[in-house]
Parts: C-alpha cells; sequence; structure tokens
C-alpha cells in the first residue's frame, strides 16, 4: 500500500480548510489538502450568498405591499417564479465560480481528492472521492493534521417517512420552480429565512419549531417580540408538539398539536428541514485519535488555538460546531494553519467579538455576550431597550416594528453585549460589535456621532436607557424635539 508523507494534512477545502491552506503555505510546501466532495464552500453553494438571492425578490415584492401606505397604487407583484428561480441558480454559480477560481490557484500537487479517516493519530486512509477519482496513494501520514470537514444538515429520522418530498435548504436552491406549498422545520436561521421569503414569494408556509425558541434570541423580551412579529406574518408554531410526518400520494402530511394541546393536520408540497446542521465529523474514524470526543463526537479542543487537547491536530470551521458563521471559519481555519505550522509551539489568539445575523424582516441580531449567558455567569449587569414603532426614521420608511436590548456592566459601564430584532439591525449591530471588542463603555458610545434622521438614533435611545440603569445617568439630551421616542 502506497504512503504519502507530509507536514501537514488538511480534511476538507471549504472556508476554514482553504484559510487554513493559505496559511500553512506561508510556512511549509508539504501540504495535502483533502478534499471528498465538490469544492466551492457552505455560503457560496447552499449557504449565505443563494439564501440572499432568494430573499432579495422576496423582500423587493413585499415592499410593493407597502406602497399603498405611502399613497401608491401599482399592480406589479406578480411572481416569475422560473425567473426567481433561475437568478438564484445563475448567481450562485457565479459566487461559486469564484471560490473555484481561487482553488484554481492552490498547488495542484498540494490538492487530494478523495475521503479520509483516521486510521492512527498521524494516519489517514483515503477512499474514492464523491466523483470516483482517487489519488495514486491510499494513505498520508501526516506530522500535523487540521480537521476542516464541514457540516450537513441534521435531519430527525421522524422527517424521513416524507420521502421525495422531504428537502434540505441545498435541494431548494437547485428547484427550477418554486412550489404551492411547503412546510418548513426548525426557527433557526436557514428556516426562518427561507420560510419568509418563500411565504413572500407567494408559497403557502407554515414553520414549526420547538419550545418556542428562535435561534440567537435569549432575551425575553425580546424573544416574545420577534414571535408576535413573526407569527403575525407568516403561520408559525413556535412549540409544535407530538409532530408526526405522514406521506400521502404527492403531498406530506403534518401532525402536531400545540401547547394548548390542540390536534391540527395540514397538507404540503414539501417538507423543509432546516432544524440545524450536523458537524461531519462521524466518518472520520476519530477514536483512532486518542482524543477526547464530546456527546456528538467531536473532540474537545481550545476555541483560542484549535488545538485539540495537547495534539497535533486542529479542529476549525462547522466541523467544531461552535461558531458556524463564515468569518468564524476563516478566522479559525487561519489560527488552526498558523499553529499546526509552527506545532509544537501554539499561541493564544483573542476572538473576535461574537456577532450573529438572521437576514429576515426585519432583522435578527446578536452581539457579544448574550441575556442567557449573562445569567448563567452570574453577571452583574443592567439593562437599555429601544422600540422601534415609534423610532422616527423607522416610521418615515414603514419599517417601524421590532425592539432592540443592550447590556451592560454595572461597576464599569462596559458594554457586554445585546439582542435585537428590527430594521436594517445588519448595522447597529456591527456598530455594537465594534464597540464591545473595542471595550467601549455606554458613555463612550453615547458620545459618538449620531445623525438625524437615522436608525442609528434608536440605538443612542437604548443606551441613554442603558446609561441610567446603570446609576450612571442621565446623558445630555439632544436638541431634537420632534423625532420620537425612540430617537
Amino acid at each position: 500500500m502506497s504512503l504519502r508523507e507530509v507536514d501537514v494534512a488538511i480534511i476538507g477545502g471549504g472556508t476554514a480548510g482553504m484559510s487554513a491552506y493559505r496559511e500553512v503555505r506561508k510556512h511549509t510546501d508539504s501540504i495535502a489538502l483533502i478534499e471528498g466532495g465538490p469544492f466551492g464552500t457552505t455560503c457560496a453553494r447552499v449557504g449565505c450568498m443563494p439564501s440572499k438571492l432568494l430573499i432579495a425578490p422576496a423582500q423587493a415584492r413585499h415592499q410593493l405591499s407597502l406602497l399603498p401606505a405611502f399613497g401608491i397604487h401599482s399592480d406589479a407583484g406578480k411572481v416569475d417564479s422560473r425567473a426567481v428561480m433561475r437568478r438564484v441558480r445563475e448567481e450562485r454559480d457565479r459566487f461559486v465560480g469564484f471560490v473555484l477560481d481561487a482553488v484554481e490557484g492552490f498547488d495542484p500537487a498540494h490538492i487530494v481528492r478523495a475521503h479520509a479517516a483516521f486510521e492512527d493519530p498521524h494516519t489517514l486512509v483515503l477512499t474514492a472521492a464523491a466523483d470516483g477519482s482517487t489519488p495514486s496513494f491510499n494513505r498520508i501520514r501526516a506530522k500535523r493534521i487540521i480537521i476542516a470537514s464541514g457540516s450537513r444538515p441534521n435531519i430527525p429520522d421522524a422527517f424521513k417517512a416524507a420521502g421525495d418530498r422531504l428537502v434540505v435548504n441545498d435541494d431548494v436552491f437547485d428547484w427550477n420552480d418554486l412550489p404551492g406549498s411547503v412546510a418548513v422545520f426548525g426557527t433557526g436561521v436557514i428556516g426562518l429565512e427561507l420560510g419568509q421569503a418563500l411565504h413572500r414569494l407567494g408559497v403557502r408556509v407554515h414553520v414549526f419549531g420547538r419550545g418556542g425558541r428562535i435561534t440567537g434570541l435569549s432575551d425575553p423580551v425580546v424573544l416574545a417580540e420577534a414571535a408576535r412579529i413573526f407569527t403575525n406574518e407568516l403561520i408559525t408554531h413556535l412549540d409544535a408538539r407530538e409532530l408526526r410526518i405522514e406521506r400521502d400520494g404527492d403531498s406530506v402530511l403534518v401532525h402536531s398539536s400545540d401547547a394548548a394541546g390542540e390536534q391540527h393536520s395540514e397538507r404540503f408540497d414539501y417538507l423543509l428541514a432546516a432544524s440545524g446542521r450536523a458537524p461531519n465529523v462521524d466518518t472520520l474514524q476519530l477514536q483512532h485519535t486518542g482524543l477526547e470526543l464530546d456527546a456528538r463526537g467531536v473532540p474537545l479542543f481550545d476555541p483560542q488555538t484549535m488545538q485539540a487537547g495537547g495534539s497535533h491536530i486542529f479542529i476549525a470551521g462547522d466541523a467544531n460546531a461552535e461558531r458556524p458563521i463564515l468569518h468564524e471559519a476563516a478566522d479559525e481555519g487561519l489560527l488552526a494553519g498558523r499553529n499546526a505550522a509552527n506545532y509544537p509551539t501554539v499561541h493564544k489568539h483573542a476572538r473576535r467579538t461574537p456577532l450573529g445575523i438572521m437576514f429576515t424582516e426585519p432583522q435578527v441580531a446578536y452581539v457579544g455576550k448574550s441575556h442567557e449567558q449573562l445569567l448563567a455567569d452570574g453577571a452583574d449587569f443592567a439593562v437599555g431597550e429601544v422600540s422601534f414603532h415609534d423610532q422616527g426614521r423607522s416610521r418615515v420608511m414603514l419599517v417601524n416594528q421590532g425592539l432592540l436590548r443592550v447590556y451592560g456592566e454595572a461597576g464599569s459601564g462596559l458594554l457586554l453585549g445585546a439582542e435585537m430584532i428590527g430594521p436594517d439591525n445588519e448595522h447597529l449591530a456591527h456598530l455594537l460589535a465594534w464597540a464591545i471588542q473595542s471595550r467601549m463603555t455606554v458613555r463612550q458610545a453615547l458620545d459618538m456621532p449620531y445623525y438625524h434622521p437615522v436608525i442609528e438614533e434608536g440605538l443612542r435611545t437604548a443606551l441613554r436607557m442603558l446609561l441610567e440603569a446603570l446609576g450612571m445617568g442621565p446623558h445630555p439630551p439632544l436638541n431634537c424635539i420632534d423625532c420620537g421616542p425612540g430617537g
């Protein structure tokens, strides 16, 4: 059996793997970048980019429904669903093409088209890639190994009763046309983004969740506002119980009960499983590494080094299931690559402030420490909030719904985190993430410039409330007297 020896082997060619490869290559030319599936990254193929391509026309059509409130009437808005999906696919392929162009810039001698599994802590056994290709050797022995094998949709066994009417987000972006109805299971980013987009494009959608949760929100006040907003627009069962899936001809029957015990049955064309993603570690034979694994089979690792235990093995990106977001995967890949290349010298690196955004409308976002985390840590903190209902610029644009809650540390006045649902919250979340990472206090954030009239004035209102809640206010009021209680 033939063997190839390298300094560093990287399992997976997605965002984390590509980032690790670029970093390792600065230190050694003895590399194996192992990929058994298609290159292109989860984000470009089935994640952030194609989902936004579907969301964009949905939001454009939804804006038409607001025109009468502005005194404008239009008969536009008819959906050519084939044209919608054609643009999604074409633009998706364009984004994937950019990634493939980057891979073409890698040294072809470093790329190994195969699946890999551990035989022992330093040896990887190779099997045929998804396209049937195999390398000229069947084993790789590496001094250091980086696991960047990504993730896949999690599909509960109960959903499999839907047969070929069961789809995941990967499948949606290959549709040539939109169906008449879809049952969406999951109230996380994938479920709510796709559920709302399909609804706004004319698809009959029901969204099913468990336990009343919405991913990214732990503050009960913000969560209640988000639940109210989503259930007012589309049929959303945040706490569906006694779920039973049944195939009936070309349809799927979904049986459930609500918190009050009332039974519901509904027929759909498809069941979309958006119930999270599972790390791709189960086929890696990690029991042969000697590493300690968690309940999901993921190696225990240091998030500031990406090192598993004290070993020569590192894990980055969705494979470690800690922060499954593209910018985090890129950061982790770089850190894993740097430490693997320099092993046994391993350096800790401070992570960026946590930041997550759900591109629904209004947008859901979280920054820094969550409400749940602060309570679990026993932190002494106060809360400031603003409703966007009466926020000046939001009312002008007829996007005035949502709530922002921001947290500050008692005594120091440091900004700690925030949870929110509201208009253009992607921008407010970034401002707060930068402020938290810069270790700004509430007063320092209030001393920054705020233009008028902008949605950011709502953030200032929340910060002023927070300053007073911390016993450090009031902050000097503004001269504006005609812009509403939210700025």
